[in-house]
């Protein structure tokens, strides 16, 4: 069992940033990697960033060098910092935990880019 819940979400005017967290507990199986989702009105979900239990970090083209995820280990909990947020990053973000056994989601949360 693997319990993700994010937070962070919410409005914010084009320029502007957000730090996404994913809180991770009730951990049972190793976790290989961490990632970021997105999904916009009538658009498939995409892949934004992941972290590896190893510390490899990739992103997707249309965020890169505005995003960046990391993690805090003692608090068990990963991050996203957005800068230069645009209106076409607006979606709900979701956490993903991969594991050995199979895939972990989170509820989701609301970001919304908008004057």
């Amino acid at each position: 069992q693997v319990q993700l819940v994010e937070s962070g979400g919410g409005l914010v005017q084009p320029g502007g940033s957000l730090r996404l967290s994913c809180a991770v507990s009730r951990s049972i199986f190793v976790i290989n990697a961490m990632g970021w989702y997105r999904q916009a009105p009538g658009k498939q979900r995409e892949l934004v960033a992941t972290l590896t239990s190893g510390g490899n970090t990739n992103y997707a083209d249309s965020v890169k060098g505005r995003f960046t995820i990391s993690r805090d280990n003692a608090k068990n909990t990963v991050f996203l910092q957005m800068n230069s947020l645009q209106p076409e990053d607006t979606a709900v973000y979701y956490c993903n935990a991969d594991t050995t056994y199979r895939p972990f989601w989170g509820q989701g949360t609301q970001v919304t880019v908008s004057s």
